[in-house]
């Protein structure tokens, strides 16, 4: 599991010692990723961005309290997640989806459409702009405790121990978890590329962000 570096570590030292000014270059790497954490419980871009500022205040607050086990990225999505979901609660408190109570238990068995995951989509079918977009759509409709894992892994390319971290939940349920948001992201957008003529065999080129 990865730790904060040399360079972060300084800088949260010189931080906690008074140069709060130096807090800017500490979370400058991790604003997006804050954002996109936050926009992924909350699927509206201006509650995001208030949500993420909002994370960063806080987590500058409470700076003394980072223990250094995790990188200070993965203990601000930590912040910001749970930022977002009582942000959620407050808004829109009847759309609300416990993670413990999502539409899918560990339980519960998900049966795909087809038996290969989103991840096999064409690499040059996900450079199209409507196909990103559907993407991104699809994204959003997954159910939240599904959608949570699938945004650190896929989007934000967190491991599996960093993401369990994140989440408070074992590394057997983030593979769980993962393995179901793919297959459901795979059923959301089949329909188009059958529709678009443009399925293959080739691989999801690693790498590659649909949501840039």
């Amino acid at each position: 599991m990865g730790q904060p570096g040399p360079e972060e570590s300084e800088l949260i030292r010189r931080i906690l010692a008074g140069e709060r000014e130096l807090y800017y270059n500490l979370i400058a790497p991790y604003q997006r990723m804050a954002y996109v954490s936050a926009f992924s419980v909350l699927r509206n871009e201006a509650d995001a961005e208030d949500c993420a500022q909002e994370a960063i205040l806080k987590a500058l607050r409470h700076l003394a309290e980072f223990r250094g086990e995790s990188k200070f990225g993965s203990w601000l999505v930590r912040i910001t997640l749970n930022e977002a979901k009582m942000k959620l609660r407050k808004l829109r408190p009847g759309q609300y989806e416990s993670l413990d109570e999502g539409p899918d238990s560990e339980d519960g068995e998900y049966v795909p459409q087809t038996l290969s995951d989103w991840r096999e989509i064409p690499s040059e079918t996900l450079e199209r702009k409507e196909v990103r977009e559907v993407l991104q759509s699809s994204v959003q409709k997954l159910p939240e405790i599904y959608r949570e894992v699938f945004v650190l892994r896929d989007v934000q390319n967190q491991d599996i121990a960093t993401t369990a971290q994140i989440l408070g939940v074992s590394e057997a349920v983030v593979k769980t978890r993962l393995l179901r948001a793919r297959l459901q992201m795979r059923d959301m957008v089949a329909p188009l590329l059958k529709h678009s003529n443009v399925f293959s065999r080739q691989t999801f080129r690693k790498g590659l962000n649909p949501w840039r």
